[in-house]
């Protein structure tokens, strides 16, 4: 799927489906600017998209800053001109827990992340994109973006948010030409699910939940990326779509 000279923008794009996404866009001769808060592995894989033949750069930006996003959305328009994709996949899993027993620390800290940080990103991918008359953003949410998961608490109300900025952005949007769509994986193969099922028999359990058997991989994920971003699906927006061997079905 051929995103030639895109311009395309990946938060969070340093490890998972972040950087499963951004190497996605590259093989198919897309430019990238890639952002996160760990410079020695931006580089790296700024590096590492460039051998693809196009031109990419790494912006150290925390998506919890809006300075850092107007700096991030500046610098992108500055070096291309132009944004006509955006992936926001920064996120967090925040702490595992029953309810009763989450802190408002765990709650600022995973909204922080998956709330604000997509809010302040779409705010700013929208108001680059406008003047252009064109556009797609692709948030990330999860399979917990519209179903309930015990101990999971915290997580579940960030990602339903995400879910509902999403469709909102995605009315405002159209008005300039600009989709904006969502993403929603399953259980998928990233360093936050090894983090989140440590324990083999909990690793188990997921993927038993999956009908189709098996976890998910990064690299699946990001096809689906691919495909929501192109013009391939120019007529889609304010959509959810769930990449998660049919977990949401269950």
């Amino acid at each position: 799927m051929l995103m030639t000279d895109k311009v395309v923008l990946v938060t969070g794009a340093l490890s998972g489906i972040g950087r499963a996404a951004a190497i996605a866009f590259a093989r198919n001769g897309a430019v990238l600017v890639v952002s996160g808060r760990r410079d020695e592995a931006g580089q790296a894989l700024a590096a590492e998209l460039r051998d693809f033949g196009g031109a990419a750069e790494y912006v150290r930006a925390d998506v919890r800053q809006e300075e850092d996003l107007k700096g991030l959305m500046e610098f992108t328009l500055d070096r291309f001109g132009r944004i006509d994709v955006a992936v926001n996949s920064a996120g967090a899993e925040g702490l595992p827990g029953a309810l009763i027993d989450q802190s408002q620390d765990n709650y600022v800290t995973t909204f922080e992340t998956n709330v604000l940080g997509t809010f302040l990103a779409v705010k700013h991918e929208l108001a680059a994109m406008r003047p252009h008359g064109r556009g797609a953003i692709v948030n990330l949410s999860s399979t917990m973006g519209h179903k309930a998961a015990i101990g999971m608490s915290v997580y579940v109300a960030s990602k339903h948010a995400v879910e509902g900025l999403t469709r909102s952005a995605a009315l405002e949007g159209a008005a300039f030409g600009v989709r904006v769509n969502a993403i929603a994986p399953g259980p998928t193969d990233t360093e936050m699910l090894g983090r989140l099922a440590r324990d083999p028999a909990r690793r188990a359990a997921l993927i038993a939940g999956v009908p189709l058997g098996r976890l998910g991989t990064p690299e699946e994920v990001a096809e689906a990326i691919l495909f929501i971003a192109s013009d391939k699906a120019a007529f889609i927006t304010g959509q959810v779509l769930c990449v998660d061997g049919g977990k949401s079905a269950t």
